[in-house]
């Protein structure tokens, strides 16, 4: 291996503290690591970044080496830390995973490709790109996990720095991906800690005034939290020493994030958070954990039905301790968790926990640790991308990774992990295809249930079953998993072309009549192949199979085939020549914001709030007194009423939209919905992938199962307005969009 120096030593006094604190961090749990290597990689690093600048104006090598110095933190070994430092190179500079690895080593290099993203591709939606970008991690973290834990530092610390990011909605997107995606893998990870900063940090750029509120009551909250939690830490100080235990004790506040979730997503009021405070107990063995259980019930009133045994059943991320819920003396209920100091390292850095590197060689509670995280999760995501359309791969990622597990029981006594709310099906493809393509029922805690029955932590189950079964199309409704989702769609692509082909035609057609085109339109020799071509089907009967399966859906095939099309007559519309554009310059009349008001120059134009009209509604102007014109929507109730009254008769004058704007307009929604967990995430999801500026969202419980949500966002016209709206429209759970003032 060439080993590498630039010529050019660094001299930046700043940089060199910090690699200081990185070398310092290393040595304190590697003594014996190679630090003229890890200089070297520094060089290496900061030479090929050497002509860029962060937002802050900072040279660009302090963010690979702040990614490195948290890698350091979780005591990961050399090699993953000299990848943090190099983590951008690919991507950025003009080096090459072969320069990498005739530098540093094949091992290296790998991991730094692994955590490249795929920036020069181009992609049809949003969703594909990141569906892409999460491919490649997730096939890359199969091998080498340790991708995968790089990004989430690589994302945390720019996440640390975001302020810095001047565009608002470049700041949004950071925030709802790393809500969406990397917060949700540090947890599966078990990197608690990481996790927690992650969503705070993304909810600060998400909602920042819902933040500063839980900031403000949780200051007027605990003005006397110290006294309190403190005289709790030395009550139970005493009595461990009593009962000759070794114990570290400490205090905490709940997360804002998760104050945020239960207060504003499940309608919880802070008195209602039982955990607002907590108390941590770390001692030396499992055997004391018990022993200061049993303490902590004799000092203080258990609530029943709030004591959680991880220890005997830990969480599919390894996450170990015993939780129970105490009132102090005062009447102030508190947390208290109690774990060993192997198990909260578990619980701060999950995987990380287990790199102890001894002469190169990584522990077996790593390995044991990598290889069931792997298998838990990771290989059902992979395979669940390859015969699914990207919106529905991120719709079951999200939902995955976003909820808590539910641990039930063969007939065997053999625990089985599932995501909430998951039901027989996804249960009976956990243990094997065929087992789930045989079912023909179940049994749970000996009574036959409907395979839409949501399984309960302690469940037993017994799958019932019979050779000539096989799954029907409902089993892809109820199925909670992509895995279960994923092997009912290659049973059905498998075993039922010829039935695919049909259903999947008399869709296709049924969505191509709903969207206005016809055969016509693309059924010709020169554009078909190409379209099918880009869509990665051989034949219209792939595609038709394709449907048919559930590998893609009628409507997404339909809006591909439309945006190609778009973009080929789009194509052609660049030839207008110069002398038409002037010609229509001349002849458009003289608009301020976008709006041409009759017979009258620069004045003021306001858009009425009580509809909030956009470029392609038909507007009216009102004179009002005093602020200008007021465009109104002619269909908003306003103007019906108001062209009633015969005083105000004179104040509507004719108003039209000019062409060739670019701003963007407010608009309103109000979207009824059945009320569900994660629903209005899902619409600002929604909105997100289609590249529009949300304003702002509100969700509201109206009773009787059902919720709204007012969304406010800015489009260019009516025709990106109604693509938000249809799209809100299939996210499931949604039951009505309409127009709103703002």
């Amino acid at each position: 291996m060439t080993r590498y120096t630039t010529g050019n030593e660094i001299t930046d006094t700043k940089l060199y503290d910090r690699f200081n604190v990185l070398v310092e961090t290393i040595r304190a749990y590697n003594a014996s690591f190679d630090e003229n290597y890890l200089n070297e990689a520094f060089q290496f690093a900061a030479h090929a970044h050497s002509a860029a600048l962060r937002k802050d104006g900072s040279p660009y090598i302090t963010h690979p080496l702040e990614t490195a110095i948290i890698m350091a933190d979780m005591g990961a070994g050399l090699d993953p830390i000299i990848a943090a430092l190099l983590h951008d190179t690919i991507e950025d500079t003009g080096f090459t995973h072969g320069d990498i690895s005739s530098r540093f080593g094949k091992k290296i290099a790998d991991l730094v490709e692994g955590v490249t993203k795929l920036t020069r591709i181009h992609y049809i939606s949003k969703e594909e790109e990141q569906m892409e970008n999460l491919r490649k991690m997730f096939l890359a973290m199969f091998h080498d996990i340790r991708v995968i834990v790089i990004k989430i530092c690589d994302r945390l610390h720019n996440m640390r720095t975001i302020e810095y990011h001047k565009e608002d909605t470049k700041r949004r997107e950071k925030a709802l991906e790393t809500m969406q995606v990397y917060a949700p893998l540090a947890h599966r990870l078990g990197m608690g800690r990481l996790k927690v900063e992650l969503e705070d940090l993304a909810l600060q750029c998400l909602d920042p005034v819902a933040y500063e509120e839980i900031i403000d009551e949780l200051n007027d909250r605990t003005q006397n939290k110290d006294d309190f939690l403190s005289g709790i830490c030395s009550m139970l100080g005493e009595r461990m020493k009593e009962a000759g235990i070794s114990a570290h004790i400490e205090s905490r506040t709940k997360q804002i994030y998760s104050i945020y979730n239960k207060v504003y997503v499940h309608h919880k009021s802070m008195f209602e958070l039982y955990d607002l405070f907590a108390v941590r107990v770390i001692v030396e063995e499992n055997s004391d954990c018990f022993a200061v259980f049993g303490i902590v019930h004799e000092i203080f009133h258990p609530m029943p039905n709030r004591f959680k045994d991880y220890i005997s059943n830990p969480k599919p991320n390894h996450y170990q301790s015993l939780h129970t819920t105490v009132i102090g003396r005062e009447g102030t209920p508190f947390e208290v968790q109690i774990r060993t100091w192997e198990m909260h390292r578990v619980a701060e850095y999950g995987i990380a926990a287990h790199w102890k590197y001894k002469q190169g060689v990584v522990s077996p509670e790593y390995e044991k640790f990598e290889q069931n995280l792997n298998l838990n999760w990771v290989q059902p995501l992979i395979e669940a991308q390859k015969d699914t359309d990207a919106e529905e791969f991120i719709k079951s990622l999200r939902a995955e990774m976003f909820v808590e597990d539910v641990a039930v029981f063969t007939p065997r006594g053999d625990v089985i992990t599932l995501p909430a709310g998951a039901t027989p099906i996804d249960f009976a493809y956990k243990i094997h295809s065929a087992v789930g393509n045989r079912m023909s029922g179940a049994v749970v805690n000996g009574r036959i249930v409907t395979l839409d029955y949501r399984l309960q932590n302690g469940d037993i189950i017994q799958i019932l079953s019979q050779n000539s079964h096989g799954p029907t199309r409902d089993w892809l409704k109820n199925a909670r998993t992509s895995e279960a989702r994923n092997k009912i769609k290659q049973w059905f692509k498998r075993e039922r072309r010829d039935e695919n082909i049909k259903q999947g035609k008399t869709d296709f057609e049924a969505e191509l009549k709903r969207g206005g085109l016809t055969w016509a339109h693309f059924n010709q020799d020169d554009v078909l192949p190409l379209l099918l071509r880009k869509m990665s089907f051989a034949s219209l009967d792939d595609l038709f199979n394709a449907i048919g399966y559930g590998g893609i859906s009628a409507l997404r095939a339909v809006n591909r085939i439309r945006d190609e099309l778009v973009r080929m007559n789009r194509l052609q519309s660049d030839k207008t020549t110069v002398e038409k554009v002037m010609h229509s310059i001349k002849k458009t009349p003289h608009s301020v914001s976008g709006v041409i008001v009759e017979d009258i120059e620069d004045c003021l134009i306001k858009f009425a709030r009580c509809c909030a009209p956009v470029p392609g509604d038909d507007i009216i102007g009102f004179v009002t007194k005093g602020h200008g014109i007021s465009a109104h929507r002619k269909d908003c109730r306003n103007v019906v009423l108001g062209l009633e009254k015969e005083q105000d008769a004179g104040r509507w004058v004719e108003t039209t939209w000019s062409n060739g704007e670019n701003d963007t307009y407010e608009a309103g929604l109000r979207i009824s919905c059945d009320d569900r967990e994660g629903l209005t995430v899902d619409v600002a999801t929604a909105v997100h992938g289609l590249k529009v500026f949300m304003q702002s969202i509100f969700a509201r419980t109206v009773g009787e199962g059902k919720s709204l949500i007012t969304l406010v966002v800015k489009v260019h016209g009516i025709n990106e307005l109604t693509e938000v709206i249809n799209k809100i429209r299939r996210i499931e759970n949604v039951l009505e969009v309409t127009r709103h003032g703002t």
